[in-house]
């Protein structure tokens, strides 16, 4: 969520050329001097893919009804992209409070406004749209980073190791000791619970996005927003550390867990800290799996190896996507319509939803085996965000966000 005040973090467009379009979440951001444009162009483009992704697990077939490539595209899919979406959240955090250097004083205090405010919109929105829980989930990880938007990348990366390694183990010891009866009695006097499909305990601790353990995502993306990602050292080194992370965990979870360490939970599976999704829009995660699920790494599972391997894959992703966008400057025009659903992801995604409802195809885990319905889906987006992007300079949503944010600079 990124809209802040000017300098841009894009490069102005050329004289003559038509707008561009935003290169975050929401919005442009504010940069050091000299950034590149390929950079957070890049980060458009890992968005774009997270929406795709997003897409394919939502529409696409099931992994089930998958093999070969397929089976492939379904699995890195799963988990990985919603961990993407939450990793770049966190990035699109820190482009609100101060992108390299944080914030403080006056300034600080009313990007930390505008970051409240998309929480409490998000929040909403998954209120009156219960189609796009995840929505109120990344509101709750907003208003849980508040108190570190100003921290520098060393420490930030020092908490999301903390919170990927106690975390998981947390989580489960706290569902374990959680009956049911104590379960109803805490819905039966919440709010949010009463307006909407999920209530705290499910954004906390028992949804299928608890805050508890996908906190690690957003902070980790909050580092990687504090380094100068068009160096080309910072880029090598990021590179190696998500190769090093994703063989780590994954190579390491195989040895302890067995060959099934890898199995995704989405579909038949239970989350290690140890639920059941019922679906994957909303729903709480209820029945407590064994403490040996904690050496999974499957997508959704959930543990500290499934948390550390999903950001080595994040990592991987966003350098890549950066470096190519920087350096291949005709790739880069040849993406523009791509980059330009990154540009509007929320909504590109909260799109999509509506698109189902509209057309009464089911949310939720896809039962349907041909790929066509999510290619179709894919090819909209594109030409959606193609068309929209010549005229205007933020997507739809994007432009509400920023229009309820702007009560931000009365702060004082």
């Amino acid at each position: 969520m990124t809209h802040t005040q000017p300098p841009h973090e894009t490069a102005a467009p050329q004289e003559h050329s038509p707008p561009q379009p935003r290169t975050s979440l929401e919005s442009a951001a504010p940069a050091s001097a000299g950034a590149s444009l390929g950079r957070l162009v890049g980060l458009d483009m890992a968005r774009a893919l997270a929406v795709f992704g997003m897409y394919i697990v939502h529409i696409g077939p099931p992994l089930s009804a998958t093999d070969g490539v397929g089976n492939w595209v379904r699995y890195l899919a799963d988990g990985h992209s919603s961990v993407l979406f939450a990793t770049l959240a966190g990035f699109s955090l820190m482009l609100i409070a101060g992108r390299r250097e944080p914030k403080t004083g006056l300034a600080g205090r009313q990007a930390k406004a505008r970051i409240a405010i998309r929480a409490v919109f998000l929040l909403a929105l998954a209120i009156e749209y219960g189609g796009v829980i995840i929505l109120a989930f990344y509101g709750v990880y907003f208003l849980l980073a508040l108190p570190i938007v100003q921290l520098r990348a060393r420490m930030l990366a020092m908490i999301a190791a903390a919170l990927a390694l106690i975390t998981p183990q947390l989580a489960f010891v706290l569902k374990s000791l959680l009956s049911e009866s104590v379960q109803q009695s805490v819905n039966a006097h919440d709010p949010l619970k009463a307006l909407s499909d999920v209530g705290v305990l499910d954004l906390l601790l028992t949804g299928f996005y608890p805050a508890i353990t996908w906190m690690p995502f957003v902070v980790a993306g909050m580092a990687l927003a504090r380094l100068d990602l068009s160096a080309v050292t910072v880029q090598r080194r990021l590179a190696a550390l998500g190769a090093a992370l994703t063989v780590a965990a994954y190579v390491m979870s195989l040895l302890l867990a067995g060959k099934d360490a890898l199995r995704s939970m989405a579909e038949g599976g239970k989350s290690s800290a140890g639920s059941e999704p019922a679906s994957f829009g909303s729903g709480s995660l209820e029945a407590q799996g064994a403490a040996s699920d904690l050496l999974s790494a499957g997508p959704h599972s959930g543990t500290t190896f499934d948390i550390v391997g999903s950001v080595g894959v994040a990592i991987l992703v966003i350098v890549c996507a950066t470096v190519l966008m920087d350096r291949l400057p005709l790739l880069r025009r040849l993406a523009k319509p791509i980059i330009a659903v990154g540009a509007m992801s929320l909504t590109a995604y909260v799109g999509h939803f509506v698109v189902q409802s509209v057309v009464g195809m089911p949310t939720g885990e896809s039962s349907q085996v041909s790929w066509v319905p999510v290619l179709m889906f894919i090819l909209g987006a594109i030409v959606f965000a193609a068309a929209w992007s010549r005229f205007f300079r933020r997507g739809p949503l994007e432009s509400l966000l920023n229009t309820a944010t702007k009560p931000a600079k009365y702060v004082r």
